[in-house]
C-alpha cells in the first residue's frame, strides 16, 4: 500500500520551489511543500493500525505516537505487518528508505494522508518522526490532551514533502542558576519537540551551582550543588526531596529520553569564568589553594575565574577538565559538548585563556565529540570543526565594516577564518530570559524587550553581514544552525531589582512556559522553514491555532496581545 501512494511529484515540487497552497491546513513550521487533496479526511479510530516497515529501528517513534494519541483518544494504535495495509482501510504506514537520504536529508520526510489513511516516509527513523509531528498537527487541536477527549480525530487530506532549512534547531536551558528536575527537563522536552527542535543544551555549571555527579571528583556535588540563584539548600523553605543536582543515572535517562523524541543532548560545563560553584568545591583551581564559598548570588559576568597564572595551577586546571569533560562526554549520546569561554575578567591574558580552551577543547575532541563553545572562543586556536555559539546583536552587526568592528564580532573572524561553524542565538532576538514587554513579572532588560515580533524577525543569515548587506563575513556552509538560550537566575517577581524576604518566586515550569513559549516558535520556523516562506502576518495566524494546541497539552505560554488568540 506504501508503494502505491505515490509522492515522488510532491518532492519534485518541493525541490522546485513550490510552497504550500492556499487550502493547506496550517502547521507550524510551515513545510517546504503543502498541497490539499481530493481524496477526503483520514479519520483515526479504534481501529487504526500502525505498519512500519524499511530497516531502521522505529519503536521510539511508534512508542510515541501512540503515548501522544492514547492520552486524548484512548486509542491502542497496534501494530499489522506491511500486507495488512493491502486489505485495511485504516492504517498509518510509518516507512524508512534510506534511498530517499539524498532527496529528503537525514530530518526530511513526506506524508500523504487520504481517506484509506496515512502514510509517512523518510530516509531515517528522524525523518519519520518529524513526519509524525506533522501528523499530530494534522489532527484536531484535542489530540495533544493529556485526558481523554470525545470527538472525531480527523485529518485532511494532504500531500507534503519537508526537510528542515538547517540541521541544529536548539533550545538551552539553564539547570544552573535554578535547578530543574529531571522530570521538569522532560517535560521541557515534550513542549520543544512539537515544534521540531532537535537540540537540547543543558547549562550544567555556573556560578550558582554544579549539576552533574563526576565521580572522580565528589565534592562538585557534595558543595557546589548546594546552592542556586537566591537560594541554598539549607536556607530554602521547603527541603528539596533530593539534592539539586542529577546523577549519572539521571543524565543518561535525559540523554535517552531526548533521543527517544530525536533530541540531541549537548551538556555544556562552562570556564573559565562562571567557575564559583567549582572553586568552591575543589581548592586546587584557586590561586591560593582555598576553596571559595559556595556562592547563591546574582552577580553578572567577571564574577570568578580559574587560576591559569603558573604551571601548578594549569596541570590543575588541565587535570580538572580531563576528568569532567571526559566523564560527561562517556555519558553523552550525542556528538557534542560545549566547553563555555563567554564574559571572561578582563584581567585574563590571551595566553591564559588560549590555555583553557586548548585544554577544554582538547579532551573533548580526545574523548571522540566535536567542541562547541560561546563565540569567544575563536578568539583563541580551535580543533577544525567546532562549533561557536554566537549571541553578539543588533550593535554589533552595526559595527561590521567599520573600523571599529566590536570585539564580538572580531572573536567572529577569528573562528570563521579557522573554519568554525556557527550556531547563532543572537542575545537581542533569540534570549528566551529578555522581557516581552514592562509587562513581564520575570527575567531581564539588558537587550531590551524581545517580543513576539522582535523573536521573529532575524535570520542567521544576516547576523555576520553589515546592516546594508555590502559586508557578508560568513560564509552559507558554515552556518549551522541557531538555538534559544533561557537562562534562569532571574526566576521572581520584580526581577530587574535583587530579591528579598518577600519576594514571590515562579515554578520552573511556570517561568519556563511563559519566557519560551510562544518565542520559542519563532525560532523553529526560522530553523526549519525556508526564508521566503517567513512572514509575520502568516506566522500570527499560525500561532493562534498553536496556541490552542498548547492549551490542549498544558503550556502555560504567554498571550501576548500581538497575536489574536482563540
Amino acid at each position: 500500500m506504501a508503494a502505491a501512494l505515490d509522492d515522488s511529484a510532491a518532492i519534485r515540487a518541493a525541490k522546485a520551489g513550490a510552497g504550500s497552497d492556499a487550502n493547506a491546513p496550517s502547521l507550524l513550521p510551515v513545510p517546504v511543500f503543502e498541497h490539499a487533496l481530493p481524496t477526503g479526511s483520514f479519520t483515526l479510530s479504534a481501529d487504526t493500525r500502525i505498519i512500519t516497515s524499511g530497516s531502521a529501528d522505529l519503536s521510539a517513534a511508534v512508542s510515541y505516537l501512540r503515548g501522544i494519541v492514547g492520552q486524548s483518544t484512548g486509542f491502542t494504535l497496534p501494530t499489522a505487518d506491511i500486507f495488512h495495509a493491502a486489505r485495511h482501510e485504516n492504517f498509518i504506514v510509518l516507512d524508512v528508505d534510506s534511498s530517499r537520504l539524498g532527496a529528503l536529508g537525514q530530518e526530511g520526510y513526506t506524508l500523504i494522508s487520504g481517506k484509506l489513511g496515512v502514510v509517512i516516509r523518510g530516509a531515517t527513523a528522524h525523518g519519520v518522526y518529524m513526519g509524525i509531528q506533522t501528523l499530530l498537527q494534522l489532527l484536531p487541536n484535542a489530540v495533544y490532551s493529556t485526558s481523554q477527549q470525545a470527538g472525531v480525530w480527523s485529518a485532511p487530506g494532504v500531500v507534503i514533502a519537508d526537510w528542515p532549512r538547517f540541521a541544529y534547531r536548539g533550545a538551552m536551558l539553564d539547570v544552573s542558576r535554578r535547578f530543574f528536575t529531571v522530570d521538569q527537563v522532560k517535560h521541557y522536552i515534550d513542549e520543544i519537540t512539537l515544534l521540531k527542535i532537535n537540540t537540547l543544551h543543558l547549562h550544567l555549571a555556573d556560578d550558582q551551582g554544579w549539576r552533574i555527579a563526576i565521580s572522580a571528583l565528589p565534592s562538585l556535588t557534595a558543595i557546589g550543588a548546594s546552592t542556586q540563584s537566591g537560594s541554598t539548600l539549607s536556607s530554602f523553605p521547603t527541603v528539596p526531596a533530593r539534592p539539586w543536582y542529577y546523577t549519572a543515572d539521571d543524565y543518561r535517562g535525559i540523554v535517552r529520553y531526548a533521543a527517544d523524541r530525536s533530541i540531541t543532548v549537548v551538556p555544556e560545563i562552562d570556564g573559565p569564568s562562571h567557575v564559583s560553584a567549582a572553586q568552591a568545591s575543589l581548592a586546587n583551581l584557586n590561586c591560593s589553594n582555598t576553596a571559595l564559598q559556595p556562592y547563591s548570588g546574582f552577580d553578572g559576568p567577571g564574577l570568578s575565574l580559574l587560576c591559569l597564572t603558573d604551571p601548578a595551577h594549569l596541570a590543575n586546571m588541565r587535570s580538572y577538565l580531563s576528568t569532567v569533560l571526559s566523564s560527561l562526554a562517556g555519558m553523552t549520546a550525542g556528538p557534542y559538548v560545549h566547553v563555555g569561554g563567554d564574559e571572561t575578567p578582563t584581567g585574563i591574558t590571551p595566553a591564559e585563556y588560549g590555555d583553557y580552551v586548548s585544554a577544554a577543547t582538547g579532551t573533548v575532541t580526545a574523548a571522540g565529540k566535536t567542541p562547541i563553545g560561546w563565540h569567544q572562543i575563536g578568539s583563541a586556536k580551535i580543533p577544525a570543526g567546532t562549533l561557536l555559539e554566537y549571541w553578539g546583536d543588533d550593535t554589533d552587526r552595526a559595527s561590521i565594516g567599520t573600523a571599529t568592528q566590536s570585539a564580538d564580532v572580531q572573536d567572529a573572524v577569528s573562528g570563521i577564518a579557522q573554519g568554525a561553524k556557527f550556531i547563532f542565538s543572537p542575545a537581542d532576538h533569540a534570549y528566551l530570559d529578555m522581557k516581552y514587554s514592562q509587562l513581564t513579572p520575570w527575567g531581564l532588560l539588558w537587550e531590551g524587550y524581545v517580543s513576539i515580533q522582535k523573536s521573529y524577525s532575524w535570520d542567521p543569515t544576516t547576523e555576520l553581514s553589515s546592516t546594508d548587506g555590502s559586508i557578508n563575513l560568513l560564509p552559507a556552509q558554515q552556518i549551522a544552525g541557531l538555538e534559544a538560550p533561557l537562562w534562569s537566575d532571574r526566576t521572581y517577581v520584580g526581577s530587574t531589582a535583587l530579591p528579598d524576604n518577600n519576594t514571590v518566586w515562579a515554578t520552573q515550569k511556570t517561568y519556563a512556559d511563559y519566557m519560551a513559549f510562544p518565542r520559542m516558535a519563532s525560532m523553529a520556523e526560522i530553523g526549519w522553514s525556508r526564508l521566503s516562506s517567513h512572514d509575520w502576518t502568516g506566522f500570527q495566524q499560525r500561532l493562534v491555532t498553536q496556541g490552542q494546541r498548547w492549551d490542549a497539552f498544558g503550556v502555560g505560554y504567554y498571550k501576548s496581545p500581538e497575536i489574536p488568540w482563540k
